[in-house]
């Protein structure tokens, strides 16, 4: 049996999945804990990526490899190949004016055709840019940029600095994939190349940047290293909504919602769009296509925090909801509780409309949270399909996915057939499909099996009331 692994470096944990390079059929799993908050030591990383292969049972055996991770994170390294500060990862908000400030500096058009996005804080450019006001030392000491897949690709392959490495700083040798690189605010998904003017307007000056690996093709084999034997091909690695459009084996025309603590809403297309009011992320996928993302700040933590409220757990809130009829007697939630991405309201607040005396029950205010939850999720369907973005079939991923009250509201509340593929590590598993194309030659058609299809068609008066509440930008 040949085996291919797949990582998955998401910003809590490191999670491996090792397969069958011919079936599919997963072998063996490892996993490993993140340190938390939104500034963390690379080396954290790397730590937890050997730790999850020990606990995957080694990667002795195994043929191919190839990571995924979080997008965005900014790991910053000198001539030497040494980490010069904790990278910031997508989720550190800081560089917020950095945004506003290259926003203002080329025009959100611009940015939208030269890169397919306008930036917000979560994106390498921006952070690069509070880097070179905010610690212009440190900015002055950049040799290269690279994300978080692409650095323990480096490290994997041997890459370093010469005393933690066997094959020392070549910043040359850094590589990434076009996913990944079009989430920077200073590569084209369009024209396949690096924007050295919107870097050096970034960080100030220019740096190495990692070369781009096409789909399917290998970085290069690991070199032998406390935990990692060497010669095991290493293929391009992606970013995380682009590896787990992989594991789900997603095609044109599949729409994937993804409830997470945040939720996104991405869409495989055979062409790229470019959306200057920046609700649309103009992303390329990890197969040689394009990722269009919408990305939501309030998605399962709105469960979450109304269950607690409410003192069951997700299964009783799920039960709750389905006791009520759709449109929750005219109660809507509109969950911004930590602000929000899409729309733009970063200062805004969560609202409860439509209490009387008979709407406020716990089974409508249940069902108000899914609905509301999932209610901006469809905006963000709508925002992409105003981009020429078609939706054949709606994959529902997440934790809060499995949860038949979840499943049920959005086939009620998404105009296209909702279906709920199996529970999995999909960031890892399809990172494992690069694995197996890299040895291969050609992308495998793993397809999971799917776990329901919600039998609900859509109730328009549930988008049409959360639309009449909705506060706009």
């Amino acid at each position: 049996m040949t085996l291919v692994a797949g990582v998955d470096s998401s910003t809590q944990s490191c999670k491996v999945v090792i397969r069958d390079a011919e079936s599919g059929a997963v072998v063996r799993t490892g996993r490993a804990s993140h340190p938390a908050g939104t500034e963390v030591p690379p080396a954290a990383w790397w730590d937890a990526l050997r730790t999850a292969i020990a606990d995957a049972g080694g990667i002795d055996d195994v043929a191919a490899i190839a990571i995924g991770g979080q997008q965005h994170g900014m790991v910053v390294l000198d001539a030497e190949g040494r980490v010069i500060r904790d990278a910031l990862l997508w989720n550190d908000t800081r560089s917020a004016q950095a945004a506003r400030d290259l926003i203002a500096e080329f025009g959100a058009g611009e940015l939208a055709r030269r890169t397919g996005s306008v930036p917000v804080a979560s994106f390498t450019a921006t952070k690069l840019r509070w880097l070179r006001d905010a610690e212009p030392e440190n900015a002055a000491r950049v040799a290269a940029v690279a994300l978080p897949h692409d650095w323990l690709s480096w490290r994997l392959r041997g890459y370093g600095p010469a005393d933690e490495s066997p094959l020392g700083p070549d910043l040359d040798a850094l590589a990434t994939d076009r996913s990944d690189a079009s989430g920077t605010s200073y590569w084209s998904p369009a024209t396949g190349d690096y924007d050295r003017e919107l870097l050096i307007a970034s960080l100030g000056h220019d740096a190495v940047l990692p070369r781009i690996v096409g789909p399917g093709e290998a970085m290069g084999e690991t070199a032998a290293q406390d935990g990692i034997p060497a010669g095991v091909l290493v293929g391009a690695g992606a970013g995380d909504n682009a590896a787990a459009a992989l594991g789900l084996g997603a095609r044109a025309g599949d729409v994937v919602v993804s409830i997470g603590t945040s939720g996104t809403v991405f869409a495989v297309t055979d062409a790229p769009v470019a959306d200057e009011t920046g609700t649309v992320a103009g992303f390329a996928d990890a197969s040689g296509v394009y990722l269009p993302l919408v990305a939501t700040l309030n998605a399962a933590r709105v469960l979450d925090r109304v269950a607690s409220l409410l003192g069951v757990d997700h299964t009783g809130l799920g039960q709750l909801a389905l006791a009520a009829e759709p449109g929750s007697d005219g109660l809507v939630l509109q969950p911004y509780f930590e602000g929000e991405r899409t729309p733009n309201l970063p200062d805004a607040t969560a609202t409860l409309f439509g209490m009387t005396l008979a709407s406020t029950t716990r089974e409508n205010l249940a069902r108000a949270a899914v609905e509301g939850m999932l209610c901006g999720l469809a905006d963000g369907l709508d925002a992409a399909r105003r981009l020429g973005v078609t939706a054949s079939r709606v994959l529902l991923v997440g934790g809060a996915a499995a949860n038949p009250a979840v499943s049920r509201i959005a086939a009620e509340v998404f105009d296209a057939p909702v279906e709920v593929p199996e529970p999995g590590e999909y960031v890892a598993l399809g990172a494992s499909v690069q694995a197996a194309w890299v040895l291969t030659g050609s992308r495998p058609e793993w397809r999971p099996e799917t776990l329901a299809r919600p039998d609900a068609s859509p109730v328009p008066r549930i988008r049409e009331q959360y639309a009449a509440r909705a506060v706009t930008p």
